[in-house]
């Protein structure tokens, strides 16, 4: 091949030869391709409109024939004879599909088959700018494309068309010969272009996504030219952009155009109909992309913009203008995007916006960071500002053209001053004078007034609180400056004014108040009311004029306040000012203050004449001296005077109107006024040092004291300026003690991102590589831990960073056992100590108090003096240390088993926030794991630790759990809160607390109810726990109910401990242990009470409703049920006994009629109970177990036999009735007559049959047993309807294929037995009036006929 192209080559210039052989091929390519195009086109023309239909319709005759024509005579010319096509004019074979491509009646299909057709023409390049013709061509093409017409056709095709049509476009604009296009031309281009972005928004995101492309390319190509186009000598005339196109093509105009285009796109509004009225709002869809298009122009251009002066006027008027009018309002999206486009200018043409950059600046950049209306639109700002400090040259360039520049704004300055301020915020109240030592006004005290240095502790409180009154007249001077009102008001509010106002102390406070606005006070003063013409007198009191000359006096005088505009006001100024000038003038010049005051006027009005330059004929001196003769009491003031005076004031212009702000001189004026008042002020104090005023002075400078210790030790190096950072940090660390809350939590935050743990972006494996190997990361961590040790009673929101460090080091394993030892501080009394315990993590709890002991300053600094001795792992191998024994002497030397060990030292603010630190990083807050296992290990290493330090402030539980709770609280609302593993570990350290809460006797009840929601909270937070902890569980609360029920003694308690028993003892392995604690619990009186009755029954009843549970453990709880009844009527007499107890239970009884009886009486309470007990043996009679049916309701049959001595009422036997024996029975029923519908369950039918006749009986019995009471009932007529009614049910039961029930042999003798008794008592009788004997001789007809002859004989 290179033998070839070495022959190829001319031997004299060495170019490239053509090869005729390849010429001939491109052209028979380029006549193969046209061919195949044509024949498309003719074939998607003639295709059948039906695409079924068998024949070929004539579809030529509804098109125009010279459309066909010319495609028929295009491919007769294409091999007729071979064409040397890059001579022949492009027009010949253009023009023909340009024509099927601007047709109204052709198909989408063709107009598609068309475009690709000329999309391949451009692609082969059979014509170049030297092809004749070409230019027409190539423009025609254009208006052709441009011109489609889509009249007939669907959405998919539109966009395949429009598609095809991008693509051409493209293609035509990439083609060689493209820059004969015309101005006009590629301007047509990139509208046509705009226009399918537009059509396209709500179309498929691939053709939207293509037309922008294709507009990004189209502003590519276009302004990648302008470097190329030639610059005209004309062009700063107008005509620059009016030029023709000449035989050069596109150019200068066409940008200029088309960049105008753009800009415009900024200014595109959206009309949207909100509430019923229409408004419009700049669609930042279309902003957003001219800006992207803006970019890429000035980016392809650079700085040749500034040699075109129409676009680079452009740039500096329509362009800077939407850039500041929409910066201001737009989107932090829309705005990044403008300040990307300033800075692009800044790069490019920063020679020609200076005055557009500071407007930019001004308008937007400082006032959006500096008063943005959100945090991210000042983030964006903020981010701006720094891109541009960012560029090398800007520094020095801003502050050259306008820091330097007195007519600009000071631009250097001000980006400075912000980034400092969003660095370092500045807060209006920073004294933090809260803790140890606080300092509040509790009454007025002249904060004008000195007070002599008499007494030392009253002299230091007396200058704490006059810092604070300075403090708070700030305070008040800026909410004056936005309503006077409020800023008076407010030193009302803070006792710097007396109850009734003196005047003085206005007076102080307009005059030595920094930053006051002048207006405010000049219109204050200038007010016509009584009190304001006093505070005036005050005001110019505080004035020493002594050793001034008029003008000096009065130039002092106006600068501290701007004169009023209305002439009574300033006649009032003039007038205070003209007594006490006189009253101290050093000679006797003015022999009254009239004269004074006239000089006055005389001298405002020549200021006025001599310096405003409306005034174009200004006053001499004769003229100043005619008109001040006599004013003197009728004598002339020294000619020499008023001559020295004119010359001052023309010179030297009095700032009458001066703004609020303006800089002051140290002028000779102000320096006499200085000299006077030093002569009354006390003279220099000598103080020795106090440890409040160190608090209050370090309070000034603790924000940046810690930020330069930070620094320090970040950049440190040497091992003495390492031992400085740490001395400071204790230093800091002690002085922060006292009320410096804050302080030490920034202190602890700063040092625990040196620690290397927290920072979020590197790998487990990268922290410990930095932890091992850098001084720096081991110093802070000890620091940090010692900190913690030593003055953790003020530490607050620090914790989280200290804990989040501890569990950085247990993930990466540099916290091992045998360094964490946490030890369960003992409470006050020295017997209270709990046995050693051993957590799920590993953590040992012992017994053994160690005690804690703060050293001194130089004891804490002397931890880190072997690191000093360290300061390379080469120095740590040469010891014999490998890399863990290294680490772990640093976690030895952290001691932070005794910051959990010795919490009960810590304050209950420390101690919550401590809390609330574990808890929520228990809970995943500001953790990232990155497996399970991990998260478990978190998660119960965190709970080890609440679990130690409330064991260890157990005597205060109260003070901080309900805190705890909250915090429980607020975890299960955290987003994306998984309950698992968090409940898991925490229902087992809640049952450990609980049970140390529990094993000594609480007088308050309320530490015992917080405990017990808090465990409630967390189970019911995932009830997969009490499944999962079960064996845990059941070991924890039976060890409650058989160690230290008498400890129990809420009702909260005992609920949850005994609903956790029955929930967990179902488990086949934990059952054993809850059923015999229940047993022992039933089964002593003592602990047995009618607090907890209600709850054993639901546990019982829990027990026995249990499939497969052994049957003598059922009988053994149903025996004690019943037995329990025994209790009941116990409780009842000593109730009885006391009739001034008002006592109500709060069962979870769940029957309408216990809600009636709850306000009944303080006795009701045995008959609620004996319903719960009831009711739980009727449930327990539907067991699958015949035994146990049975054996309930022999245990109910029991129950009511004990239960005589309870003294039922009428209305609470009918309501025993109901609620259980009617009930039972009821349910018996249903039961059989439902196994009697079933295929094979006759053994079942029967055995529902048997424990329902057994229920028969104990209805007839216990309705004979308390026939009286029911009978004194109004209601008895119906309760005993009910009675027959169910005798007649169960006589009458349909067993279907199982024959007849063997009830019908037992209900009529338990009819004989109840009626025969109620004859006996007289209750069935016949009487007038009383239906009860018929009404029962008709049901007795129905039930059982046979016994009509022996139950009534005489009616038989």
């Amino acid at each position: 091949m290179r033998i070839d192209e070495e022959q190829n080559k001319c031997p004299s210039c060495g170019e490239r030869k053509k090869d005729p052989n390849k010429a001939k091929r491109k052209e028979l390519a380029v006549s193969c391709m046209l061919n195949t195009e044509v024949g498309a086109v003719l074939a998607v023309i003639r295709r059948p409109s039906d695409p079924t239909s068998q024949y070929i319709s004539a579809q030529e005759d509804h098109f125009d024939s010279t459309l066909l024509q010319s495609l028929k005579s295009l491919r007769a010319l294409i091999f007729n004879p071979h064409q040397e096509w890059r001579s022949i004019d492009p027009s010949i074979y253009l023009s023909p599909f340009l024509d099927v491509i601007q047709s109204d009646d052709v198909p989408a299909s063709a107009t598609a088959v068309a475009l690709s057709a000329i999309l391949k023409i451009l692609a082969m390049e059979s014509f170049d700018e030297n092809t004749p013709g070409a230019r027409d061509a190539i423009n025609y093409a254009v208006t052709g494309i441009t011109s489609c017409r889509l009249e007939k056709t669907d959405t998919a095709s539109e966009d395949a068309v429009m598609m095809k049509i991008l693509q051409v476009l493209r293609g035509i604009m990439v083609h060689s010969a493209s820059f004969l296009l015309t101005n006009h031309t590629v301007c047509t281009i990139v509208n046509t272009c705009f226009q399918v972005v537009q059509q396209c928004a709500n179309r498929g995101d691939l053709l939207q996504r293509s037309a922008r492309y294709t507009m990004h390319e189209l502003i590519r190509i276009v302004f990648t030219r302008l470097p190329d186009i030639a610059v005209n000598e004309g062009e700063n005339s107008e005509s620059d952009t009016d030029d023709a196109d000449g035989d050069s093509g596109y150019g200068l105009r066409c940008a200029v155009d088309i960049f105008h285009f753009l800009c415009s796109l900024l200014n595109v509004m959206e009309i949207g109909d909100y509430d019923g009225a229409t408004s419009s709002t700049a669609d930042e869809d279309v902003q957003l992309f001219a800006l992207v298009l803006i970019n890429t122009a000035i980016e392809l251009s650079g700085e040749v913009i500034g040699k075109h002066p129409k676009l680079l006027r452009m740039i500096q008027d329509d362009l800077f203008h939407h850039l500041i009018h929409y910066g201001t309002c737009s989107s932090p999206l829309v705005l990044s995007m403008i300040c990307s486009t300033v800075l692009n200018i800044y790069h490019f043409l920063r020679r020609f916006v200076r005055l557009q950059l500071e407007a930019f600046f001004s308008f937007v950049l400082l006032r959006i960071a500096a008063f943005g209306g959100s945090l991210q639109l000042q983030e964006v700002a903020l981010e701006g500002i720094i891109n541009f400090f960012r560029q090398s040259t800007f520094t020095i360039e801003a502050y050259v053209n306008y820091d330097c520049d007195p007519i600009f704004r000071n631009v250097f300055e001000e980006f400075g001053k912000l980034l400092c301020k969003n660095s370092f915020p500045d807060k209006e109240d920073d004294s933090r004078t809260s803790g140890p030592y606080p300092v509040e006004i509790t009454e007025y005290r002249p904060f004008f007034e000195e007070k002599p240095k008499d007494d030392f502790e009253t002299w230091v409180e007396y200058i704490r609180v006059r810092k604070v009154q300075k403090k708070k007249i700030l305070i008040a001077g800026n909410h004056f400056n936005r309503d006077e009102k409020k800023g008076l008001e407010y030193l009302k509010l803070n006792k710097l004014v007396s109850e009734s106002p003196d005047p003085r102390v206005y007076a102080f406070f307009f005059r030595y108040t920094p930053g006051l606005d002048r207006t405010f006070i000049g219109e204050y003063l200038g007010d016509p009311d009584e009190f304001h013409i006093d505070v005036l007198k005050e005001f110019t009191a505080t004035f020493e004029f002594t050793g001034m000359n008029l003008d000096s006096a009065l130039r002092f005088y106006l600068e501290t306040f701007r004169l009023p505009g209305e002439s009574q006001k300033i006649q009032r100024v003039l007038e205070a000012f003209s007594e006490k000038f006189y009253d101290q003038q050093s000679s006797e010049i003015f022999s009254s203050k009239d004269a004074v005051m006239i000089l006055c006027y005389s001298v405002i009005m020549l200021n006025t004449d001599q310096h405003n330059p409306q005034v174009k004929k200004k006053m001499t001196e004769e003229e100043f001296l005619r008109n001040n003769r006599g004013i003197n009491t009728g004598q002339d003031l020294p000619r020499e005077y008023l001559s020295d005076l004119f010359q001052s004031i023309s010179t030297n212009a009095i700032t009458i109107f001066g703004q609020s702000g303006s800089q002051v001189e140290m002028n000779p004026s102000r320096w006499i006024e200085l000299m006077n008042r030093g002569k009354l002020l006390q003279p220099f104090i000598v103080s020795d040092f106090d440890r409040r005023l160190g608090r209050d002075m370090f309070a000034c400078v603790a924000g940046p004291s810690v930020a330069a210790l930070c620094a320090f030790f970040e950049h440190a190096d040497e091992d003495e300026m390492l031992h400085e950072c740490i001395e400071g940090l204790i230093s800091v660390a002690r002085i922060a003690q006292f009320g410096l809350l804050d302080i030490l939590d920034e202190l602890i935050a700063s040092f625990s991102k040196f620690t290397t743990l927290l920072n979020p972006y590197a790998t487990a494996e990268e922290t410990l590589f930095a932890f091992s190997n850098d001084l720096k990361p081991r110093m802070a961590t000890l620091a940090v831990f010692t900190i913690a040790n030593n003055f953790g009673e003020s530490i607050r929101g620090g914790w989280r960073n200290i804990v989040d460090c501890m569990l950085k080091l247990k993930r990466l394993k540099l916290l091992p056992q045998s360094v964490i030892e946490l030890n369960v501080a003992a409470s006050a009394s020295s017997s209270d100590n709990l046995t050693q315990l051993e957590s799920e993590s590993g953590i040992i709890f012992p017994d053994h108090d160690l005690k804690f002991s703060k050293g001194q300053s130089s004891g804490i600094v002397s931890r880190f003096s072997p690191f000093l001795s360290l300061e390379s792992p080469e120095d740590s191998i040469s010891l014999g240390m490998n890399e863990f024994e290294q680490n772990l002497k640093i976690i030895k030397q952290c001691q932070i088993g005794n910051i959990f060990s010795n919490s009960y030292n810590l304050p209950t603010d420390a101690l919550l926030n401590l809390g609330r630190s574990l808890i929520f990083a228990a809970a995943g807050k500001g953790q990232k794991f990155s497996t399970a296992v991990e998260e478990e290990e978190t998660v119960g290493f965190c709970w080890d630790l609440i679990i130690c330090i409330s064991l260890a402030n157990i005597n205060k539980f109260q003070a901080f759990w309900p805190s705890f709770h909250e915090y429980l609280l607020g975890v299960a609302q955290f987003p994306l809160f998984s309950p698992i593993p968090f409940a898991e570990k925490a229902i087992v350290g809640l049952l450990k607390i609980c049970q140390k809460l529990l094993s000594s006797y609480q007088a308050d009840k309320l530490p015992e109810e917080n405990i017990f929601k808090s465990i409630n909270l967390m189970w019911k937070l995932d009830k997969e726990i009490l499944d999962t902890c079960s064996e845990f569980i059941t070991e924890s609360v039976s060890k409650i109910i058989i160690e230290f029920p008498e400890n129990l003694q809420t009702h909260l308690g005992w609920k949850t401990v005994l609903h956790l028993l029955s929930v967990t003892g179902r488990h086949q392995e934990n059952y054993d242990q809850a059923v015999e604690a229940l047993i022992m619990l039933i089964s002593n009186n003592t602990h047995f009470s009618r607090m907890n009755y209600a709850y054993c029954i639901d546990c019982a009843f829990g027990f026995v409703a249990l499939k497969n549970s052994p049957l003598e453990k059922n009988m053994k709880i149903l025996d004690l049920l019943s037995d329990s009844v025994n209790s009941l009527v116990q409780w009842y007499k000593n109730a009885c006994s006391e009739p001034g107890s008002n006592y109500s239970v709060t069962s979870s009884v769940n029957t309408s009629s216990m809600e009636d009886n709850k306000g009944s009486g303080s006795l009701n309470f045995a008959m609620n109970l004996f319903i719960k007990l009831g009711e739980a043996l009727r449930k327990s009679s539907l067991a699958r177990r015949e035994e146990i049916r049975n054996h309930a309701v022999l245990s109910l049959r029991k129950c009511f036999t004990l239960a005589e001595e309870l003294d039922f009422s009428s209305t609470n036997c009918i309501n025993v009735f109901n609620l259980v024996v009617f009930a039972m029975v009821d349910d018996l029923h249903e039961k059989m007559v439902e196994y009697s519908r079933r295929d094979n369950a006759e053994r079942e039918m029967r055995s529902m049959e048997g424990t329902l006749k057994i229920a028969m009986e104990l209805l007839a019995d216990v309705y004979l047993q308390y026939l009286k009471q029911i009978a004194e009932n109004p209601g008895f007529r119906t309760f005993w309807l009910g009675v027959l009614r169910r005798m007649d049910t169960c006589m009458k039961a349909d067993l279907g294929q199982y024959g007849e029930t063997k009830l019908q042999q037992v209900v009529p003798e338990l009819l004989k037995k109840m009626i025969m008794k109620m004859k006996e008592k007289e209750i069935l009788v016949q009487k007038e009036g009383d239906d009860l004997w018929e009404t029962t001789y008709i049901q007795i007809q129905w039930i059982a006929p046979s016994l009509k002859e022996e139950l009534f004989p005489d009616d038989f």
